[in-house]
């Protein structure tokens, strides 16, 4: 009697201990498929505010090289457009000389300076809103009369 009180004893144990094992596969199956909805939410871009990627992260970027001053060849000044969806960011422009380099940034608001934009930033700022590619190819050298000089003579 007692191996046979024994053996239903073991038939418990293993059927409760199954049912217990089915259990906890359920439980994590559940949390894997809960992890890959999350997953493939923030692959699609579903999260953030109003269901998709924040407007305010910085999105479009862009730069234009080019040759500010006669000075110095090689494309050694530039402007660097960095801005969100809506065209809210930041020009950060730097004009490289021999003696001295100088540094300039100008907000941008919904795609235009709040101050006035150099030609080298206007095309970086339309360059980083088209997509286009984050090397943009810089414009004629400006020589002696340019703008960009002009800034940097300006402010000497």
């Amino acid at each position: 009697m007692l191996n046979v009180t024994a053996l239903a004893f073991a038939s418990a144990v293993g059927a409760f201990t199954g049912v217990i094992g089915v259990l906890l596969a359920l439980v994590a199956n559940r949390r894997a498929a809960r992890a890959v909805r999350e997953c493939n939410d923030l692959i699609q871009g579903a999260v953030g505010s109003r269901g998709t990627v924040d407007p305010r992260a910085l999105r479009d970027v862009a730069i234009v090289r080019y040759d500010a001053l006669n000075e110095m060849a090689g494309q050694l000044s530039f402007s660097l457009a960095l801005l969100n969806s809506v065209g809210d960011g930041i020009v950060i422009s730097s004009i490289n000389g021999r003696a001295e380099t100088r540094t300039y940034a100008k907000p941008v608001v919904a795609g235009r300076g709040s101050l006035e934009l150099s030609p080298e930033e206007i095309q970086a700022v339309r360059t980083a809103r088209l997509g286009t590619g984050l090397l943009a190819p810089g414009p004629a050298p400006s020589g002696p009369g340019g703008r960009a000089a002009k800034r940097a003579a300006a402010t000497a």
